[in-house]
């Protein structure tokens, strides 16, 4: 049995068609079987009316911290090292598995009532990271964030490969893991070809920090003599699929390097902004075949999940810095949420746009919104004046996750309440 949603406007992503109107999506157990007219010979079960409505891909958040949620509105208008040093690693010292569960779940609300269908997070406690995304019914990637440890440096390798062995696969292929050593900041040279061993033997990727602010590059070039990218390069960190948060901070060498290699950066404009970081060279990338991708960072450092807001910035930011309007168009800041996030997370093959044969993640977003309207140019109202809270529906792996702003799968009222015990407990200890 399936699911028609029909007379929807549709945004595919799929490279070729920038809008279709007036059309039919038919969707049997996960996968996206037909789009165009009507067919009496698919058995549908529910049927869902589209009008003023706009079908696209499920927004991918291509790096985040999700339990992280509990620490917003804790520190803001620091630096990013003092920020971190100061403020959030000790408090985060006394984080609990709990407190990462909880934590979680608030932000996978937070990123499905907004439209985020997919996400790939770095944090700590991952197997409760894992508990949440089995319940939410979302598409995730944990990666457990390695610090190296100089007493048992050996220990959360294990954990990594732990955690690979009891969630790869899991949740229908809803959920993967990869290897995360944080940044070559916080891991030496010796730790992170460790990673990339772990990486290599375990068939999956990497994700990682990469040259996020200036002073990350001035202590690079005085420990190693070369930008991060160039020394995990060297290393051989290239040599698997890598996630790479940031690279805000890069030069005509660098981003030759991640051009002729599997290196999929991700632009986190909104935390940028915020911690002060910079500005990513983006349209020097996408210059250069780069598909770069979008997040938001963690909420605490955000302070939201928001990838519509993330959106906007990334094509407004650019077109600043560039003092060039034309710089990070409207319809490539949205494949850098889609099809660009699908990539980065290796699963272009199956979701990123709406087509047939791939995985039915998408969402409807009421276009009937007073901001929305004229509807001149729907590519324009996505990318400059669609809002989070314009989604109507959710659709996961073929399965209904909100419909009418509602989450069918969590219990937001408790999980809301749970979030906001847990995160003054934390700070009290």
């Amino acid at each position: 049995m399936g699911l028609l949603i029909k007379n929807i406007d549709l945004l595919s992503m799929n490279g070729r068609d920038k809008i279709i109107y007036n059309t039919n999506i038919y969707i049997v157990d996960n996968k996206i079987i037909h789009i165009g007219e009507e067919r009496q010979d698919i058995e549908v079960s529910r049927v869902i009316d589209g009008k003023n409505k706009l079908a696209m891909p499920g927004l991918i958040n291509g790096h985040t911290h999700i339990g992280m949620s509990l620490l917003r509105n804790y520190a803001d208008d620091l630096p990013l090292h003092d920020w971190l040093t100061k403020a959030i690693w000790p408090v985060e010292a006394n984080l609990n598995g709990e407190d990462v569960y909880w934590g979680s779940l608030l932000s996978m609300v937070e990123m499905i009532q907004s439209g985020t269908t997919a996400f790939c997070d770095m944090y700590f406690f991952m197997d409760e990271v894992g508990k949440a995304l089995m319940e939410s019914g979302m598409r995730g990637i944990l990666t457990r964030g390695l610090i190296e440890d100089q007493d048992n440096p050996k220990r959360k390798l294990e954990e990594t490969r732990e955690l690979f062995n009891n969630w790869h696969g899991k949740g229908n292929d809803r959920i993967k893991v990869m290897v995360a050593p944080h940044a070559p900041y916080t891991c030496s040279s010796d730790f992170l070809t460790k990673t990339i061993d772990l990486a290599k033997d375990l068939g999956t990727g990497i994700h990682i920090h990469l040259s996020e602010t200036k002073k990350e590059i001035e202590d690079s070039f005085k420990n190693h003599g070369k930008s991060p990218i160039k020394h995990v390069y060297d290393l051989g960190l290239f040599d698997v699929h890598v996630i790479a948060a940031h690279c805000v901070h890069v030069d005509d060498e660098d981003i030759d390097i991640i051009a002729k290699n599997k290196v999929y950066p991700v632009n986190n404009p909104g935390s940028n902004l915020k911690l002060a970081s910079g500005f990513a060279p983006i349209d020097k990338m996408l210059k250069k075949g780069i598909p770069v991708a979008l997040g938001t960072d963690g909420s605490s450092s955000n302070n939201n999940l928001n990838m519509f807001e993330e959106i906007n910035l990334a094509a407004l930011v650019n077109k600043a810095v560039n003092f060039d309007a034309v710089s990070v168009p409207a319809y490539t800041a949205i494949e850098m949420a889609t099809i660009n996030g699908a990539k980065a997370l290796d699963w272009d093959d199956t979701i990123g746009s709406i087509e047939v044969g791939k995985k039915a993640d998408m969402i409807l977003v009421d276009m009937d919104k007073p901001h929305l309207y004229p509807k001149h140019n729907l590519i324009s109202a996505v990318s400059y004046g669609m809002q989070g809270s314009d989604v109507d529906t959710v659709i996961i792996d073929g399965k209904i996750v909100m419909e009418n702003r509602e989450i069918k799968t969590l219990d937001v009222e408790k999980i809301k309440f749970m979030a906001e015990k847990r995160a003054k407990d934390l700070i009290k200890r």
